[in-house]
This record gives C-alpha cells, sequence and structure tokens, in this order.
C-alpha cells in the first residue's frame, strides 16, 4: 500500500472516531425523563447528525426540533428516510461560516421564539458543536458591522477564545446569554468539542455556559490586536455576560482528544512508529507546516519510518489582498516547500469538519513532488501560492486537495506526516527519542 492509500485509512479512522451519532444516542438515552416539553435544538457544523441521532434514540421525544448548520450541511436524503413525526416537529436552517449572515441571525430569532414562555418542567436539549459561533447570533450591532469586526478578528490572528471573548459581549445568545432566554426551563447541553482545551465557555461561544472572561479582558484584546470598533461597540465591552446559570449544565462526548489517538492507533497499524505531539497547535499555519517538514524530512535521512501525529487549531494572518485556501490547506503547501524531493515522505493536514476556509477541501495532502506538480501545472509556484495565501489552487493543480464533503463531525484538525524511506533501515544508531531530539536541534 503507498503512503497516499495509508494517508486515506488515518483520515477514514480519525472520522469515525469523531462521529457524533454513537455519542449523542448514549448521552440522550441516559436523559432523565422530562414532566413537561423538551425542546430539542442542535447548534454547528455537526449539528445535523448530532440531531438526527438524538431524535432516532429509542425513548427519546421532542415537542418541538431545529437545526442550525452549515450551508450544504443537511443531507436530503437522510431526512426523507425519517417518519413523518419527527418531520412534522423538525426545522432546518442552513447559515453563513465563517462570517455571521442574515439566516444565521433569522436562526437565533427563531429559536428565542421557540424557547418563550417554557415553565420550569421543560427542558432545552442543546446540541452544541464548532462552528455555532457564526451559525447562531442575534447582533447588538448592525449587521454590516457585526461583520465588519468579524472579518477584523478573523483576519488578526487572535486565537478561538481572544475571539469568542469579543463575539461574546456584542451577542445576544452567546456567552450564557440564550440559558437566561430560555429560563425557568433547564438547558443541558451535549456538546462536540471543537476547543483545544475543551473549555465549555469556548464551544460555539458558550451560548449556555457561565462566561468566566471579563470586560477588561475584552477590553486588552481591541488594543492589542487593533481592532476598529464603534463608539456603540466599545460601550457594549463594558457590559457584562453572567456568571452563574442555574438552570444550565453541560457534558462534552468528543473533541480532540479521540481523533488523536484514532489517527495514532491507524499510523502504528501500518507499522508506523508514532510520536504524539502536545500541546496542541495553536501558531501560525504555514510555520507548523514548515516545523513539520523539517522533521519529517530529518527523519527521512535517518532511515526512519515514522509517523509525526498532532491537532490543534493553527491561525493564517491574511493581508488586504490574498487568493483562496484554509489554514489546513496552507499548512500542506508550507510543508510541500520543506519536503521538496525527498522520497518516502507524505503529510497531510486536516479540517475534521471536512471544509477548510472558505473552499469545498478539508485539508490538503502533499508528498516529495508536490512542488514539481505544481510547477509543471503553469498554475503558479508553491512558493508564490504560500506567499499570497492561496493554497487552494496550488494544490488543486498538484492534486493535493483533501475532499471529504461535510463529515457530519468538528474536533479541530489533525495532520500527520509518514516517513518511510524503505529498506534503508537505521543506521544512526540512536533511539527514536534521541533522533526525534536530533531533529529539533538541527
Amino acid at each position: 500500500m503507498n503512503q497516499r492509500k495509508e494517508a486515506e485509512g488515518i483520515i477514514q479512522a480519525v472520522l469515525e472516531a469523531s462521529n457524533p451519532e454513537l455519542l449523542v444516542a448514549k448521552a440522550v438515552a441516559e436523559l432523565p425523563p422530562c414532566e413537561g416539553r423538551t425542546i430539542l435544538l442542535a447548534v454547528g457544523k455537526a449539528a445535523f447528525a448530532m440531531a438526527l441521532a438524538a431524535l432516532t434514540t429509542p425513548g427519546f421525544t421532542a415537542h418541538r426540533a431545529m437545526i442550525v448548520t452549515k450551508y450544504g450541511h443537511a443531507n436530503e436524503k437522510q431526512l426523507s428516510a425519517l417518519p413523518e413525526s419527527i418531520r412534522t416537529i423538525l426545522h432546518i436552517r442552513e447559515a453563513g461560516h465563517p462570517i455571521s449572515d442574515a439566516n444565521s441571525y433569522r436562526a437565533a430569532e427563531e429559536a428565542i421564539a421557540m424557547v418563550q414562555n417554557l415553565t420550569a418542567n421543560d427542558r432545552v436539549v442543546l446540541l452544541l458543536s464548532g462552528g455555532g459561533s457564526a451559525l447562531f447570533e442575534k447582533p447588538l450591532l448592525s449587521a454590516d458591522e457585526m461583520e465588519d469586526i468579524n472579518q477584523q478578528l478573523l483576519s488578526s490572528g487572535a486565537d478561538i477564545g481572544e475571539i469568542n471573548t469579543i463575539r461574546k459581549r456584542l451577542s445576544a445568545v452567546k456567552g450564557g446569554r440564550f440559558a437566561q432566554l430560555c429560563a425557568p426551563a433547564q438547558v443541558i447541553t451535549i456538546a462536540l468539542s471543537d476547543v483545544l482545551s475543551n473549555a465549555p465557555d469556548q464551544i460555539a461561544s458558550g451560548p449556555a455556559c457561565p462566561d468566566p472572561t471579563t470586560c477588561a479582558e475584552a477590553k486588552r484584546i481591541v488594543t492589542h490586536y487593533a481592532l476598529n470598533l464603534s463608539p456603540q461597540a466599545q460601550r457594549l465591552l463594558d457590559s457584562e455576560t453572567p456568571k452563574e446559570l442555574p438552570n444550565a449544565s453541560i457534558q462534552i462526548i468528543g473533541g480532540m482528544t479521540f481523533a488523536l489517538a484514532a489517527a495514532a492507533s491507524a499510523c502504528a497499524q501500518y507499522g508506523y512508529q508514532v510520536l504524539l505531539f502536545q500541546p496542541h497547535l495553536t501558531c501560525q499555519a504555514r510555520e507548523a507546516g514548515r516545523f513539520f517538514g523539517y522533521l519529517a524530512r530529518k527523519a527521512s535521512r535517518q532511515g526512519r519510518k515514522l509517523a509525526l501525529v498532532a491537532g490543534g487549531e493553527t491561525v493564517v494572518n491574511l493581508g488586504r489582498h490574498h487568493g483562496l485556501g484554509g489554514r489546513n490547506q496552507e499548512m500542506a503547501l508550507a510543508a510541500s516547500l520543506v519536503l521538496q524531493g525527498v522520497p518516502g515522505v507524505c503529510f497531510f493536514s486536516l479540517g475534521t469538519d471536512g471544509t477548510d476556509g472558505p473552499t469545498d477541501a478539508a485539508g490538503g495532502m502533499v508528498d516529495g513532488d508536490t512542488v514539481r506538480r505544481i510547477a509543471a501545472s503553469d498554475e503558479s509556484t508553491a512558493q508564490e501560492s504560500l506567499r499570497i495565501h492561496d493554497a487552494y489552487h496550488a494544490l488543486k493543480a498538484a492534486d493535493g486537495l483533501l475532499i471529504t464533503g461535510p463529515t457530519g463531525t468538528n474536533v479541530n484538525d489533525v495532520c500527520v506526516a509518514l516517513v518511510d524511506v524503505g529498506r534503508k533501515g537505521n543506521r544512526s544508531g540512536k533511539t527514536m527519542e534521541e533522533q526525534l531530539k536530533s531533529c529539533i536541534q538541527d
């Protein structure tokens, strides 16, 4: 089996381990009985699969149900196969991601209307996954200003925690405020985490979770990244979010830890020695790509059969003018430049939700021949494409895009570098740990 086939097998193992259906079904089956009505709200890029898993779990009944997910993430074939009793109560709203749009705002308004006039005997089961920050929004500013602020945040280099600290204070549903709107009903959140720390308040900006961030932190972020906010937005930063929510609880059922364990296990089954990197990646995408490319290149010279496995959520600092791509594609393209001409290596970076940036690709896969294939296509060069953040077109020209379609899950990104130099063997006489240390030091 060649390395690209092995990489595809590893990707499949990651996605299977991150499939929310069994995890959600188990969590929903263990919920206590409800004396009143149950309202089901699923929000995020994995919302469709999570909602269907809950609605088809024996013994679980919802009075009303709503799914808010990304465009193209609802499966009409699966919907048509549902019993009429479920289709009758179910409403689906697809909306914008990574930037909120009119449907994001409409979805939040409809959800708020759905939870009005509930009693203490009723409950809201909130199925939450990554992407909810953009998909589910009721801004306290105009739509144009919110779009501008989101664009500033996404291109600033701020991490997701910093971004959410700002978003919570400009929203009527983030930072625990949606749970307040559901009161006195209980809100039970079942979450698939796309947050590296699994911090509950960071998953989709914590619509039903107490918010530990402060107004002072939000102001420091604005200053640090030189964000341009209107006087009204600046005043909203002084409005504190709820620190206690007696009507809300949360259970995290899956995340990056499970995905990385599956990747490592699959690599081992293909005969690779596995090095799992901790902590998770939060650096610039191109720097991470170069780092793993460099380690893979060094390991290949030492005759290793080695898999380097990591996960996280890297960032890309976009200039005013840029091409098309996403952080996983940029990471792969950066690795390809380091791996140019190196045999027996393969690197991929995957967005587990099936989408990477504003593209139809989940990420990128490269090897020692990728740079040559890009140049031969006359599309551009790998170096120039990386400079202008146009990884999508470069990788497409080299048959290096990962296309999975929407996966139904979302637990951050997974990257793997595979090194297999065949029969050369380990001629250095060093242990695996000694060789890795040598790679990093060199």
